[in-house]
C-alpha cells in the first residue's frame, strides 16, 4: 500500500497491478475522507444528451479501473462511440433479470447513471445494494448554474441528506466555505444540439432495439416544434415582461412568488402529489384567492425551458376569473427571478430549484412536497392557507450551515452540455466516484 502526499489533489494515474491501493487523505479545512482508488468495475447506464459519460469512462479507465456500457437506444449509442456496450434489447420486465448477469460476469463494483427516476434506472438502483454495488446518481445541481449533483443511492427524494436541521447546524458548522465556482458558459444551443443528436440516433430504435420506450411524457418532434415556436415569441415577450417587472418593482406592492416547473420533471411525476404544474397552478391560486391580504398579488413565472405546448397564459386567465382575481395575478414567460425574490412578500415553490435561491436571498419559502430544503427554520411549515399571512424569512445561520452541507456533500463545480464544463466535471468527479465512503458517507 502507498500513501500519497497530502497536496496531491487528483487520482494517480499510475499503478503497479490491479490490486494495488491508493489512498489519499484530502485536506480542506481538515481531514474529512480518503481516496481509496483500488481497482473497481464501473457500469454506466443511462448519461445525459452530451459526451459526459463517454468521457468521464475514459478518465475512469486510464486510472485504471475497467468500464462498460448497456445502451438502451441508438441514443446511448451514438453518445458512446467508438467504445463498445451491452445492448439491452428485451422489454422493461426483463431488465432486473439482465442486470443481475451482467453485474455477475463483470464483476461489477460500482454503477454511475443520470437521473434516479427513468424507468430503466429504478431497478438497478433498488437491487444494486444486495449485490455490494455502489449506485453513484449524477443529476442537475441543487446550486446553479456551475454545479452538478453526485450522490450515492439517490438524489432530491431519495437523497441521503438527513431531514433534521439540527444535524445540519452541527455537521455545517465544521465544515469549509465552499471554493467559488469556476465558472463557464453553457448555451442553450449547445443543449439543444446535443439532444437533437441524441434523438436523431433514436430513428434507429424501431429496427435496433423494438421495445425501448422514452421516459419523456412527449415524443421530441413535438418538443422542438413547440421549442421554436416558443423561441420565435421570446424577443416579444421578454420586452412586455421586462416592462412588468420594472412597474412592479418600482409600485412596492406586495407579492407573492410562483415559480413554474416543467411538467416533465420527476420532481413532479415521482416526488409530489400533483399530476402536472396546471394543478399545482389551480391549488395555489384557489389558496391565494382564500387566505393572500387583498391589496397582494401573484407573480407566476414559466421555467424558461418550456417548450410552450401547455397555453399557461389561458388556464391562468381561466382560474382568475373563476376565483374573482382578476387584476391580481402577473404570468410572466421570461425575466431575472433575482430581483423578484429580493422584494418578494414570499415564494411559493413545488421543490424547485429556485426554493434553494429563494432562501439564499432570504425570501419567506414554502415547499409544496419535500425537496431536500424543507427544512423547519428554513421553510414555513404551517401549510400554505398559514403562509400568506404568518410567512417568516429563512434563519440565517442554518441555511449557512445547510448550503455549506449540501455543497461539500453532494455539489461537483462542472455541468453537462459544454466542453469546458464537462472538463470541470471529470476533474472534481474523482472523490465521489473513488472513494470508499461518498463525502456525505463519512459525515453520516
Amino acid at each position: 500500500m502507498e500513501t500519497c502526499p497530502l497536496s496531491l489533489r487528483e487520482s494517480v494515474r499510475e499503478r503497479e497491478s490491479n490490486d494495488q491501493v491508493i489512498l489519499c487523505t484530502f485536506l480542506n479545512g481538515r481531514d474529512l475522507f480518503t481516496l481509496n482508488t483500488k481497482r473497481r468495475s464501473f457500469l454506466f447506464l443511462q448519461g445525459p444528451s452530451s459526451p459526459l459519460f463517454a468521457r468521464l469512462a475514459d478518465k475512469l479507465h486510464i486510472d485504471g479501473h475497467s468500464v462498460h456500457k448497456i445502451s438502451f437506444n441508438c441514443g446511448d449509442i451514438a453518445y458512446w462511440l467508438p467504445r463498445q456496450s451491452i445492448l439491452f434489447r428485451r422489454e422493461l420486465k426483463d431488465l432486473p433479470e439482465f442486470l443481475e448477469s451482467v453485474w455477475l460476469k463483470y464483476g461489477i463494483t460500482d454503477q454511475i447513471l443520470f437521473g434516479d427516476c427513468r424507468p430503466v434506472h429504478r431497478s438497478a438502483i433498488t437491487r444494486a445494494e444486495a449485490f455490494g454495488i455502489r449506485t453513484h446518481v449524477f443529476e442537475e445541481g441543487y446550486f446553479r448554474p456551475h454545479w452538478v449533483t453526485l450522490e450515492r443511492e439517490g438524489v432530491n427524494g431519495h437523497s441521503l441528506l438527513p431531514r433534521d436541521p439540527d444535524w445540519f447546524r452541527d455537521v455545517g458548522k465544521d465544515l469549509p466555505e465552499p471554493a467559488p465556482a469556476v465558472a463557464f458558459q453553457s448555451p442553450f444551443t449547445t443543449r439543444a444540439t446535443h439532444d437533437v443528436l441524441y434523438h436523431v440516433a433514436g430513428i434507429g430504435n424501431l429496427f435496433v432495439f423494438p421495445h425501448y420506450r422514452t421516459h419523456a411524457l412527449v415524443t421530441a418532434p413535438i418538443e422542438y416544434a413547440g421549442y421554436i415556436r416558443r423561441l420565435s415569441l421570446l424577443r416579444i415577450w421578454k420586452y412586455r415582461d421586462k416592462k412588468v417587472i420594472r412597474n412592479l418593482l418600482n409600485s412596492k406592492a406586495r407579492y407573492y412568488l410562483l415559480p413554474l416547473q416543467l411538467n416533465s420533471d420527476s420532481q413532479i411525476r415521482d416526488h409530489s402529489r400533483f399530476e402536472n404544474m396546471t394543478e399545482v397552478i389551480e391549488y395555489v391560486m384557489t389558496s391565494f384567492a382564500r387566505h393572500a391580504p387583498r391589496d397582494s398579488r401573484l407573480v407566476i413565472k414559466n421555467h424558461p425551458l418550456d417548450a410552450g405546448l401547455v397555453n399557461y397564459q389561458k388556464t391562468i386567465r381561466q382560474f382568475e376569473i373563476l376565483f374573482a382575481l382578476e387584476g391580481r395575478v402577473i404570468y410572466l414567460e421570461s425575466g431575472d427571478l433575482e430581483p423578484l425574490l429580493k422584494q418578494a412578500a414570499g415564494t411559493v415553490t413545488l421543490n424547485s430549484t429556485v426554493g434553494g435561491l429563494s432562501l439564499e436571498l432570504n425570501c419567506p419559502t414554502i415547499a409544496l412536497s419535500d425537496p431536500i430544503y424543507n427544512l423547519p427554520g428554513l421553510t414555513f411549515q404551517g401549510g400554505l392557507d398559514a403562509f400568506w399571512l404568518q410567512a417568516s424569512k429563512p434563519e440565517a445561520e442554518l441555511y449557512h450551515c445547510y448550503r455549506n452541507t449540501v455543497m461539500y456533500t453532494t455539489q461537483i463545480n462542472g455541468g453537462l452540455y459544454s466542453k469546458k464544463s464537462i472538463d470541470l466535471t471529470i476533474q472534481n468527479a474523482a472523490r465521489f466516484l473513488e472513494a470508499d465512503q461518498s463525502p456525505l458517507e463519512q459525515l453520516l
